[in-house]
């Protein structure tokens, strides 16, 4: 975990100094340094090179971080509640659910309640499409792990197709924004909307790791977690519960981000093992930094315009995706 901290900070010192315009990374420091502590550090730096550090690039790589460590927090809790390796928001359908919900925000609601409106339309999408998997399961008899997932990428499909309706629907004018926003991508972080991703993450993020002991019984079978006084059913809904909500509040901001929850937590689980008390947390820290060197990559292939986030982490994530359904047939 402490190379992992090095590891986040290095990361972020990267993101924030690469891009278009490269700036030092004493002068990245610098500026942060009089941000918190004003005139801590003789200024040497222009005041356009200050604006793009604080105001767009430390926001990004802070998005980035918050963003990667919950979706990761997330594909980790429903791989144990659901007890298969391929169990992912993206997947299950809850991504799918929030871009329904932040689209129909953007285009046809408008924003009736202020910056808030997106975030909490996404939730109750995300919230929509994982009750609905849960009912699609029962209805075909498909409780089993694996044909849990398989309801998921069918509601997935379905909830897809109506938010491109939407989008059909929709102001002509506003569709390229939007589809943008479907592949993923951080730059319209602001420092007022972060402390949205970062409150959720932190609240959920607790209670996640707060029940670390009940993940790892879920892990080993419904009986054996009933049996130690699990409500069962109860908690698995808990999880797809806080799921929802976390998969819809980053969402909301950075868009459709599909892959890190499946791939980060089999990568943390190979460095630490399989407690959940140490693979929430790796998982966040992982997370956050795949997803900045992702942005990294994302803001520098084409540079200088953006390349959507989804894109890059679309690419690796189905090569791992294969590679994974190769060891588990193998």
């Amino acid at each position: 975990m402490g190379i992992g901290v090095l590891a986040l900070v290095l990361s972020i010192s990267i993101a924030v100094s690469v891009g278009a315009i490269a700036v030092p990374m004493g002068t990245v420091w610098g500026v942060l340094a009089n941000k918190l502590s004003p005139d801590a550090v003789a200024v040497d730096w222009s005041a356009g090179r200050e604006a793009i550090v604080w105001d767009i690039r430390f926001p990004r790589a802070l998005l980035a971080c918050f963003v990667g460590a919950g979706l990761a927090m997330v594909g980790a809790s429903l791989q144990a509640v659901t007890r298969n390796p391929l169990a992912d928001p993206h997947l299950l359908g809850i991504s799918a659910g929030s871009a329904f919900g932040a689209i129909l925000a953007l285009l046809h609601t408008g924003l009736f309640i202020g910056s808030l409106t997106v975030p909490l339309l996404a939730f109750f999408g995300a919230l929509a499409a994982t009750l609905l998997v849960l009912a699609v399961s029962q209805f075909a008899s498909a409780t089993s792990a694996d044909r849990l997932v398989l309801a998921g990428v069918a509601v997935s499909f379905i909830v897809m197709a109506l938010a491109n309706m939407l989008i059909f629907l929709g102001d002509p004018r506003a569709t390229h924004t939007v589809v943008f926003w479907m592949l993923g991508g951080l730059g319209l972080a602001q420092w007022s909307q972060l402390l949205y991703p970062l409150s959720i993450l932190i609240v959920c993020g607790i209670y996640l790791w707060l029940n670390a002991r009940n993940l790892n019984a879920m892990t080993i079978g419904d009986e054996t977690a009933a049996t130690l006084g699990l409500p069962v059913a109860r908690f698995r809904l808990s999880i797809f519960v806080i799921g929802a909500l976390i998969t819809g509040v980053m969402v909301a901001f950075s868009g459709v981000i599909g892959f890190v929850g499946l791939m980060v937590p089999h990568i943390v689980r190979m460095i630490v093992g399989g407690d959940y008390a140490r693979v929430l947390p790796a998982s966040a820290l992982v997370g956050a930094i795949f997803l900045l060197w992702a942005d990294i990559i994302a803001r520098t292939i084409m540079a200088p315009d953006d390349m959507p986030i989804g894109i890059v982490t679309g690419l690796i994530g189905g090569v791992f995706f294969v590679w994974l359904l190769r060891r588990r047939i193998g």
